[in-house]
């Protein structure tokens, strides 16, 4: 089973980039970085985010590894939710919960917005 840090290498490795390109381009230090790599700490529940949002792959993928890293995150144009399908998803959710996923759209947004103008 591979870890966290050889499926960040191995997108790392997909899109070309170098490891220092990745860290300085997330915000993350190679000292971090080289910790992942070791085993001795895992990247934090923010940084699992920004990492899926920055190569579009699943936190699932990321995480645990179940399906593919390919496609996972393809942008579903005109894709919305109705009222019945969001409280489905979202009823029994804490507003901390609930304020995390907002977050995370957001984020999600902003990062798309970026790596277009890149």
């Amino acid at each position: 089973m591979h870890s966290i840090y050889q499926r960040i290498e191995q997108l790392i490795e997909s899109r070309g980039m170098t490891k220092k390109a990745f860290c300085e381009a997330l915000g993350i230090s190679t000292g971090n970085f080289g910790d992942w790599k070791r085993g001795k700490t895992t990247p934090s529940t923010n940084k699992l985010i920004e990492i899926s949002a920055f190569f579009s792959v699943s936190l699932d993928w990321l995480i645990v590894g179940r399906g593919t890293p390919e496609g996972i995150m393809e942008e579903r144009e005109g894709y919305e939710w109705d009222q019945a399908a969001k409280e489905k998803h979202l009823d029994g959710l804490s507003e901390k919960e609930k304020n995390f996923i907002q977050e995370y759209i957001a984020f999600t947004e902003y990062r798309k917005k970026r790596n277009k103008k890149l």
